[in-house]
């Protein structure tokens, strides 16, 4: 049950009642079509600090640590995609396993 902000939804089953508001749930994964080109936003600059890190060469820098997380942004039969993001200079990349 998810109501609409302001609308009270009662279960038909049980009989529970939910009141919606304002969301305030942050998404992490917003898919954004700006002109021809889609961009997918994984996270937000300060998120990192409770990642693991690997000793990976960043693309943009070449600083030797990064921090990595794993997102489904396919469909669930394919294979996850694992996300890295530089611990110097923020840069975000990703690997398709």
């Amino acid at each position: 049950m998810r109501p609409k902000p302001g609308e009270t939804i009662v279960c038909p089953k049980c009989g529970k009642k939910v009141k919606g508001g304002d969301s305030t749930k942050k998404e992490e994964v917003v898919k954004q079509v700006t002109g021809s080109a889609a961009s997918l936003k994984v996270m937000e600059e300060n998120e990192g600090e409770a990642l693991p890190t690997i000793a990976m060469s960043c693309p943009s820098c070449g600083h030797g640590e990064a921090v990595w997380w794993m997102l489904q942004t396919r469909s669930a039969d394919e294979a996850t995609t694992q996300f890295f993001r530089c611990t110097k200079c923020n840069h975000t990349w990703r690997n398709y396993s």
